[in-house]
């Protein structure tokens, strides 16, 4: 997050530089908690949030950020049953972050293909 963080207030070289380490860090964490860590755990959750973000502020992806988010929601969701009471609250809590970000984005898509679609018939 740190290097996510300081892409956002970084310009020219600086900027390019971060954005490659910050990818690269939340590639390495993403791939780790996947591997270790259970869809429900708000850690992995956490990641999988800020990721998307990355992806949808910084690298400008919003595709990439809804299939990221959509796929730790729909996984975390698949395993809901498996949560224990303790990480209870910070899952679903994430987890509701993560749809309210996938309904933003997609109706921010909407909005941007109804813009679209109205430029053309001028």
């Amino acid at each position: 997050d740190y290097f996510r963080y300081l892409a956002e207030v970084s310009d020219g070289e600086q900027y390019q530089a971060v954005v490659k380490k910050s990818e690269d860090a939340y590639k390495e964490a993403y791939k780790n908690a996947n591997d270790s860590m259970a869809p429900t755990h708000p850690i992995r959750l956490g990641l999988a949030l800020n990721y998307s973000v990355f992806h949808y502020e910084i690298m400008n992806k919003p595709d990439e950020a809804c299939k990221l988010a959509k796929r730790a929601f729909d996984d975390a969701i698949a395993e809901l049953d498996t949560l224990n009471e303790e990480s209870y609250k910070d899952s679903t809590l994430i987890m509701q972050l993560l749809r309210d970000n996938l309904t933003l984005w997609t109706s921010d898509a909407n909005q941007d293909g109804d813009d679209d679609r109205e430029g053309e018939n001028n």
